[in-house]
């Protein structure tokens, strides 16, 4: 069984007063059904993530970065979710994962991460007459795939309906390859072309895994790729 590590989403409880890290219920259900192993990623510094800003975060030390390296080498596979902030400790999750070949599958706000990666984080607030911002389990657009993409392997298809639930949009990176839109132009799915399985989605295959095939088979083909990379790290 595959080890897939998540890192853990930052909150405040319902009378935000409290910070708090939590997973998704419908994250830990569809990677355990799926075959994998969770192991939660969770943050190293002595600080409040929620509270602090992205520009006030102090840089990791040596043996913060040593344990960050330690968390990572247990897993087999990455699955990044999406949430409401992602932090300095995310985009260093990112970028060991891009230089040590980790399968990895980010959502929504992680996709935008990946849009923002190695350049200034930027993200607008969508203005278009579809509304993206939707319930989680409803089909809310199409997407267009690229054929020569490693998503378009997956699900077989190029153009399938997918849910939506997110008020912003990362835009173009040259580091990344775009490989799905929606209707309105909004980048739905982004692939690193220099490694084995990495691809970011900007709607939720995890909410949808029990009900719609194209999802079941993006999560279950991570869960394929961990497994292969475990069986390399034990040669």
């Amino acid at each position: 069984m595959p080890v897939i590590g998540i890192p853990v989403r930052y909150d405040y409880s319902k009378d935000e007063e409290k910070s708090i890290l939590y997973i998704y219920e419908s994250v830990r259900r569809s990677i355990q059904q799926a075959g994998g192993d969770i192991f939660l990623l969770l943050p190293i510094q002595n600080i409040d993530y929620m509270k602090v800003k992205n520009s006030d975060f102090p840089p990791f030390s040596r043996k913060e970065k040593e344990k960050i390296h330690s968390m990572l080498d247990r897993c087999d596979g990455l699955f990044l979710p999406g949430g409401i902030k992602f932090t300095p400790f995310d985009r260093y999750i990112l970028d060991y994962a891009i230089k040590k070949d980790i399968p990895t599958l980010g959502v929504c706000l992680s996709m935008q991460m990946m849009c923002c990666y190695k350049k200034k984080i930027f993200l607008k607030e969508i203005s278009s007459t579809i509304n993206h911002h939707q319930a989680d389990e409803d089909y809310v657009h199409s997407i267009k795939i690229d054929k020569t993409s490693k998503l378009f392997e997956i699900v077989g298809k190029e153009e399938i309906i997918v849910n939506s639930n997110h008020k912003y949009e990362g835009g173009e990176n040259p580091i990344y390859k775009i490989t799905a839109k929606a209707p309105d132009g909004v980048i739905e799915a982004i692939e690193h072309p220099n490694c084995t399985f990495h691809i970011g989605l900007q709607w939720h295959p995890e909410k949808t895994y029990f009900t719609d095939t194209y999802s079941k088979a993006i999560i279950d083909r991570l869960i394929e790729e961990a497994n292969k990379y475990a069986t390399r790290k034990r040669k």
